[in-house]
């Protein structure tokens, strides 16, 4: 069964259960043949988290086509990259959302203004003639020339990943796993997935319930969640409290902490999974146990059922336990490679030596790992500038040329930095090509920038503007000598705050960015916010105010005056609808 919100009716608490999934997805799928989807052709889907999200994803793979997620909170010029690059030949998506697509050569096909006519189609399942080698989804992921780039995903891939989760996190029809990542990533299938493989109950929610804190926590418990899989920075914004049904915490993305580990693993199964989208998201998994106590630091663990690993040394040799080699992954989870990408296919997917079938490949994941001594293996970083932000793959290099695109700028260097400990950032370094502008203005322009040309995970929370970068003696950028940000009011003229509603603002932004003093027209962003720190905001203003407010309302009104504005409005209006509400019932008494 299925729960969740419907995106037409916007009804929460809606249900689907397996027979009715399986019978819409059918009609659908024959809906998508008549159009003439076959094995391999791509079909994108853009819609909001919904049931409706799950009957286009199945009735896709039903009809033998292979998925596109489209995210509708993309910048429309990647979307409409997106779009081109996999000649996407029908769109499935919402009433709602259609204006704020891109321009398209594909059909496009509203789920909820056309289901009537999909309705009028064959039940029954669809003979659509694909096999385990066909494509199943087309996965977009950041690329390092500044272009995205889109995995190949097999169907052999995603039912080795489904039955490999199922026994792996002992996951039963009576499980209630929630479905967390964005479906715009690999981990959302891996949610899916390991739901509909085993009969269990997925349960979808809303993006702004799913914000990391107390109301996603409230989630958990008003569902008897069993089965939760979060990147470990959004684990950490969580406040540990008691939830009993909780059985397994599946952690992905970038390294977790131990004390995070000790916090949510008393009386729970938990674990830590390794794996890039290029290996169908998952390639290694551990559980936290005895021997990791020992050691001190929680492993990648081993490979998955029919997954191959190798830690290899330059010369594509094996190396001894403990010593670092280059992760090479092989076995029936790898992609066919990059769409329209020959080029970086046949250089990141080599021929695998180590077994007999000549076609058998390796991928080389840019990892760096090694063997410990308990049989399990450890991460080490990257070997190129690839880095996981808050759970997301990022390639530095494409904001770097993004960046480069904009005519004041003459060079940029972006980095990581993690100057609070457990709290890594993006820091975008920016040399401009005239110094006449005043750098908040610079700033300024370049934020704007990033945003109409990245998603919002990949925008830096910082820029920092220099005459010159400093060099090593051998004339490479020295990392170590850049200068940390400062996080501070970049207000010439600092505003105090001016009502009851700015000043509680600007409390919840200095005890949440830690940053004094905050002005009203200070830039939350600028000031090092970033979305996982947002939601504590936002979750902080929902409870302090007793309104209901989304993230994105912190990305579309970033400064205190202008949230402050908003916040009002929303109070102003459910004051009148309190009152109107009081006006009526008094009329009916009377």
């Amino acid at each position: 069964m299925i729960d969740g919100q419907s995106a037409a009716s916007r009804r929460v608490n809606q249900q689907l259960t397996y027979r009715e999934l399986n019978q819409r997805a059918n009609q659908l799928a024959h809906y998508l043949k008549n159009l003439g989807v076959r094995p391999e052709v791509l079909v994108g889907i853009c819609v909001e988290r919904s049931l409706e999200m799950v009957i286009g994803l199945l009735g896709i793979l039903k009809a033998g086509g292979a998925y596109v997620p489209l995210d509708p909170d993309y910048p429309q010029e990647r979307l409409s990259f997106m779009l081109s690059d996999a000649q996407v030949q029908v769109l499935l998506t919402e009433q709602q959302l259609v204006e704020g697509l891109p321009e398209h050569e594909a059909q496009v096909i509203c789920l909820d203004k056309t289901w009537e006519q999909i309705a009028q189609y064959n039940q029954e399942n669809v003979v659509s003639g694909i096999t385990p080698s066909h494509l199943a989804d087309v996965i977009y992921t950041s690329g390092s020339t500044g272009i995205p780039k889109g995995v190949m995903v097999t169907h052999s891939g995603l039912c080795n990943l489904a039955q490999a989760q199922i026994q792996l996190f002992d996951v039963l029809a009576s499980s209630r796993i929630l479905q967390f990542a964005s479906f715009s990533f690999d981990a959302s299938i891996w949610e899916v997935v390991m739901a509909l493989g085993s009969g269990a109950r997925l349960y979808l929610s809303t993006k702004d319930s799913l914000l990391p804190g107390s109301g996603l926590i409230q989630l958990l418990r008003d569902y008897d969640i069993t089965h939760i899989t979060l990147p470990p920075s959004a684990l950490a914004v969580m406040p540990v409290q008691e939830l009993p049904a909780l059985q397994t915490i599946i952690v992905a993305g970038e390294a977790c902490p131990v004390d995070l580990i000790n916090h949510w693993s008393v009386g729970k199964r938990f674990f830590n999974a390794y794996g890039p989208t290029e290996a169908t998201v998952c390639a290694t998994v551990a559980e936290w146990d005895d021997s990791d106590r020992t050691y001190g630091k929680l492993a990648i663990g081993r490979p998955i059922a029919n997954t191959q690993v190798y830690i290899l040394d330059s010369y594509l040799q094996p190396v001894p336990v403990g010593v670092l080699g280059e992760l090479h992954i092989g076995g029936i989870g790898l992609a066919q490679g990059y769409l329209n990408r020959p080029e970086l296919t046949k250089d990141k997917f080599i021929s695998n030596h180590f077994s007999n079938d000549p076609e058998a490949r390796l991928y080389k994941t840019g990892d760096l790992a090694r063997y410990l001594p308990n049989g399990k293996i450890e991460f080490l970083g990257r070997i190129d500038n690839q880095v996981k932000i808050r759970g997301f793959r990022i390639e530095l290099g494409e904001i770097e040329a993004v960046l480069n695109q904009h005519p004041i700028i003459r060079e940029s260097k972006v980095i990581t930095r993690e100057d609070i400990p457990g709290d890594k950032r993006l820091i975008a370094y920016i040399i401009p090509i005239s110094t006449q502008n005043h750098p908040s203005e610079i700033l300024n322009q370049i934020r704007q920038f990033l945003k109409e040309k990245l998603p919002d995970y990949m925008i830096p929370s910082a820029c920092v503007v220099l005459e010159a970068f400093p060099l090593t003696p051998n004339g490479k950028i020295d990392h170590r000598a850049l200068p940390a940000p400062n996080f501070t009011s970049a207000q010439t003229n600092y505003v105090v705050p001016g009502t009851s509603t700015e000043e509680n603002l600007v409390k919840i932004w200095s005890q949440i960015l830690k940053v004094e003093p905050v002005g009203i027209h200070d830039n939350f962003f600028e000031l090092g916010g970033h979305s996982l720190l947002g939601t504590q905001v936002i979750s902080r203003i929902c409870q302090d105010f007793e309104i209901i407010l989304s993230l994105r309302a912190l990305f579309e009104t970033p400064t205190i005056a202008q949230l402050s504005d908003r916040i009002e409005t929303i109070l102003w209006a459910k004051s009148a609808e309190l009152a109107s509400t009081e006006t009526n019932l008094e009329a009916g008494e009377l």
